[in-house]
């Protein structure tokens, strides 16, 4: 991470959660962004406190039945179909074919970010003084709600469209400048560097690299039946 951030992860999250409960800060309305080198798939500790609240959300979730455990985590090359795409000979009708599905996917995935960030400036709701989150269902009902109830039509929507559970997931950021949380969805097409989907364009606008985002730090990826904590691999090897 860059100069100035020395926080460990565990601690400062869960800092940040209780005053997100306490405060109501659960969405930001405002730009910027940031990236590390980021593991995204670490199993959470047992006192994680982002852990308690997805678990609460995913009980009440009734568009799923959460399993017994938790799968494992995608593979490093989870989107990417032919690692050595790049290698085939020109002409071939398999790469062109790979080609061809990748980029009607992003620009589905485009399509899908366009959409939403329009709809928020109709459905946006506030949550006010504590922060709720809403299940697919109560978003409907309420007709709308704040980032994090829009950003669940996002994941519905691309998971309803064939993208896989390995492949999109739920994401909690923070800004680093003012620890203010916000939801989005991330599409590891890249393992390493996924592309996000920011529901109400508070964080950010169209579908970026979370490494063009700089500012903001990933906390959480999780989904209806998965949870994991992200962890900075440079902040890790700084502390050995």
């Amino acid at each position: 991470m860059r100069s100035g951030w020395r926080v460990r992860n565990r601690a400062w999250s869960t800092l940040l959660l209780a005053a997100t409960l306490t405060l109501g800060g659960g969405c930001v309305t405002v730009v910027p962004g940031s990236i590390g080198n980021y593991d995204y798939f670490v199993l959470p500790s047992e006192d994680d406190a982002w852990s308690h609240k997805i678990r609460g959300w995913q009980q009440r979730d009734d568009t799923v039945a959460r399993p017994d455990g938790l799968p494992e985590p995608p593979e490093a090359s989870a989107g990417l179909e032919h690692p050595g795409l790049e290698r085939a000979k020109v002409g071939d009708l398999r790469s062109k074919y790979d080609a061809f599905r990748l980029d009607r996917r992003r620009a589905l995935a485009r399509d899908v970010a366009a959409w939403i960030q329009s709809e928020a400036r109709h459905h946006y709701m506030p949550d006010g003084a504590v922060d709720h989150w809403a299940t697919f269902e109560e978003t409907f009902e309420t007709n709308g709600d704040d980032c994090d109830g829009l950003e669940l039509l996002t994941f519905h929507f691309l998971r309803d469209l064939g993208f896989s559970e390995d492949e999109v997931f739920r994401a909690i950021v923070v800004r680093r400048k003012d620890g203010q949380h916000h939801m989005v969805t991330l599409w590891f097409e890249d393992a390493d560097d996924p592309w996000v989907i920011d529901p109400t364009g508070a964080m950010t606008s169209g579908m970026p690299r979370m490494s063009e985002v700089p500012g903001w730090v990933p906390l959480k990826v999780f989904s209806d039946t998965r949870d994991f904590t992200v962890r900075d691999r440079m902040l890790l090897t700084a502390n050995r």
